[in-house]
């Protein structure tokens, strides 16, 4: 489960966004609905079934299971349904088309990846704009002209085969890359030669969750898969007993050899690397989404190709750096909830004997490089980067300068390497990517946008506010210079509060939009992500997710007691992990927002492990099974915490019908049981994709789409004048 949250819109063009011309409704808290009672959405039905579980003595009835069927003529045709009144509901807002219409203009500018250098060959990522996938180029060198390697542009008229990963040979001669169909975590391999820019016959299918890992002689590689699903639909089955596979170039697929798996552990995900000098594997293993792991590894000049137990039990999070021989660097958080970097002599691999090279900080150490035997060390301070530089000996040589309160990604390269890019960005400025020469500790501009808005405009703050029991959490506030705190400014607030995922300043070209209308961004950095380490995620998990939403509740009680906004005039926001949390506080405090987006959220808490990857999440979320974990989950649960005669926000869900990471059903069943419960006049509408997925690799066009009608759906229900 991966976080993405990014939010639109516009201002500076005359479009009439206005409020809805007919009469207020005024809900309990006071405040006025802009959406009249006379216009009332018309919902289509949905048939409820007599379907009742019983959870450890609890009755839960389940009247909408009929939807997770995603074959099923009667559920294809309620989405054709809810899609049409979508549709009819946004028709009327006059300033949708100008609203796509900036959204397209503002997405029309040049963005890069921080290149991958090998063989003296650098690839990276570049989109001229608006095309809906990224192509992969290459270039020899620094002053090397650009060429377009693999264009996925190509490969269907609707954009919706995406480049999902690659890996390059260590000699930069060929490259073995991954396709993502309508947005599914199923993923296709093929190999593909730098010279010609030909197709090698290789393919490699039902991979999955996987990394491409080259032997150091590019004979091959090595991929994670699932077994291929049979009886059930491939985006609802679900998915255990990852393995690991080595295939050999010229070699068909059954040929593939099986080099690790655990049927005992059928929950463990596995994922391989190979070190710089060629001579380890390094299999990283892990239960589920758990952020602990254990690791182990291959030593590839010895014939028995043993795998041998490094880190043989989950007891803290290991990520393998690099080595130095037969000196692994590990960036862990045993004895240190916030991370520090250990160097471990396989001759003697136990925790007694391990060498400290980077003790923990005040800072959360987020990443570590290795490269040009230095240890790139990327931290965040009250969630935004800070990257220093040091020996293998742990002493600091240096520290990076920033351009400002932003995020910084990349510093990838071998040990040996001498150069290696970086990308920065926050929330008012596009990704620029930096060489950084690793000699002389210097960086330069590689390649740097230019997008159609003036970011001298506006500025980000970042403040802190006091959670329900307390907790200091941090919150970034984003806004044209010179806004007024007097209540009024349309504001969206976004948060994320799961897996350690930490939200830092990104750029988006729909926070831009959203900026120009005169909106305000702001985005909070809950308990349950990995701002501040160990404990600011556990505090967050399984029977403590109520913290989470406290945690944005009360950013939102903030935001109105600053001034920033009122309830009428706040939206909130989240997909994936954060669709959950926005549809739990729309529930639990429905006063206190002016419209929610849950966006492709895990909603049904009782049954989120029976489809794909969902037993994953258990780690965060718990197990149904164990009875104080079942009273957590069914005490928040969105689908089994709506209630008849309270008036709900107007509520925009989104999701896909190619989602197989959070599957679809979650916001179908969610929305018809909403719109079942709430006949009143705030619209409870569902917009379902085609062809798309769980976020990664969706088209620029359908983004756009997305963005545009969300924005007038907010425009409309949260009174949006014309500027």
């Amino acid at each position: 489960m991966f976080p993405s949250a990014r939010t639109v819109a516009f201002a500076c063009v005359a479009l009439v966004l206005v409020a809805c011309s007919a009469k207020p409704v005024v809900a309990p808290d006071g405040t006025a609905s802009a959406t009249s009672a006379a216009a009332v959405p018309a919902y289509p039905p949905a048939r409820r079934v007599d379907q009742t579980d019983d959870y450890h003595g609890v009755r839960v009835a389940d009247p909408y299971r009929w939807m997770e069927d995603l074959d099923g003529p009667e559920l294809a045709q309620w989405i054709a349904e809810q899609n049409r009144l979508t549709e009819s509901w946004l028709a009327d807002v006059p300033g949708r088309a100008g609203i796509k219409q900036r959204l397209t203009r503002l997405y029309d500018y040049e963005r890069y990846e921080a290149p991958r250098v090998h063989g003296g060959r650098y690839f990276y990522l570049r989109n001229d704009g608006l095309q809906n996938q990224s192509p992969l180029y290459v270039q020899d060198g620094p002053e090397g002209s650009p060429r377009v390697l693999l264009d996925p542009n190509t490969l269907a008229p609707d954009g919706t085969i995406a480049l999902a990963e690659f890996g390059v040979s260590h000699d930069g001669k060929r490259v073995a890359y991954s396709l993502s169909d309508g947005g599914s975590d199923w993923r296709t391999i093929r190999v593909r030669d730098v010279a010609s820019g030909e197709d090698l016959a290789d393919r490699v299918q039902w991979a999955k969750f996987t990394r491409i890992a080259w032997a150091r002689d590019g004979s091959g590689f090595w991929y994670s898969r699932y077994e291929t699903p049979m009886g059930e639909n491939a985006l609802k089955a679900a998915n255990r007993n990852h393995k690991l596979y080595w295939h050999r170039l010229g070699t068909s697929q059954d040929q593939d050899t099986l080099v690790y798996e655990r049927p005992d552990q059928p929950e463990w995900n596995l994922a391989a690397r190979s070190t710089d000098d060629g001579r380890y594997l390094v299999i990283a293993a892990s239960q589920g989404t758990d952020s602990r792991k254990m690791l182990f590894y291959q030593d590839l000049l010895d014939r028995s190709l043993r795998v041998h137990a490094l880190i043989p039990a989950p007891e803290a999070d290991y990520d393998f750096i690099g080595n130095d021989g037969t000196t692994f660097y590990l960036r862990t958080d045993r004895e240190a909830e916030r991370y520090r970097v250990v160097a471990v002599d396989l001759a003697r691999p136990e925790p007694e004997h391990w060498r400290e090279v980077i003790p923990q900080g005040d800072a959360t150490l987020q990443s570590v490089s290795l490269v040009n035997r230095q240890l790139v060390a990327n931290s965040l301070r009250d969630a935004h980067t800070g990257i220093r530089v040091h020996g293998l000996d742990g002493a600091l040589l240096r520290e990076v300068a920033l351009p400002g309160l932003g995020t910084a990604t990349g510093f990838g390269g071998g040990i040996d390497d001498t150069e290696t890019f970086y990308g920065y960005s926050d929330f008012v400025t596009p990704v620029t990517i930096h060489r950084y020469d690793a000699t002389r500790g210097e960086s330069s501009v590689f390649k740097a946008p230019k997008a159609a808005y003036d970011p001298a405009l506006y500025e980000t703050l970042q403040s802190f506010y006091a959670g329900k029991d307390g907790t200091r959490v941090p919150i970034f506030i984003t806004a044209r210079k010179g806004t007024a705190r007097d209540g009024a400014n349309p504001t969206i607030l976004s948060g994320y509060g799961g897996f350690n995922v930490s939200r830092t300043p990104v750029f988006s070209p729909a926070t831009i939009a959203w900026l120009e209308m005169g909106g305000v961004y702001a985005v909070a950095n809950l308990r349950g992500g990995g701002e501040y380490g160990r404990a600011w995620h556990e505090a967050g998990m399984k029977t403590r997710k109520q913290n989470v939403f406290d945690d944005f509740i009360a950013a939102a009680e903030y935001l109105v007691a600053q001034g920033w906004t009122a309830p009428r005039k706040l939206a909130i926001s989240g997909r994936s992990n954060g669709g959950l949390l926005v549809a739990a506080v729309l529930l639990q405090r429905p006063d206190l927002f002016g419209a929610a987006l849950p966006a492709v959220g895990v909603l049904d808490m009782l049954r989120f492990r029976e489809f794909t990857i969902g037993w994953a999440w258990e780690s965060d979320y718990g197990r149904v099974a164990d009875a104080d974990e079942f009273r957590a989950l069914h005490a928040y649960s969105p689908l089994h915490n709506i209630r008849t005669g309270v008036d709900y926000p107007p509520t925009l869900i989104t999701t896909a019908d190619h989602d197989d990471r959070v599957y679809p059903a979650h916001s179908f069943k969610f929305a018809a049981a909403l719109q079942a419960a709430y006949p009143g006049p705030n619209p409870i509408l569902i917009r379902v994709e085609t062809r798309a997925g769980h976020g990664a690799g969706k088209p620029t066009t359908k983004v756009i789409e997305e963005t545009a009608d969300t924005y007038a759906f907010l425009a409309k229900e949260l009174g949006i004048a014309a500027h």
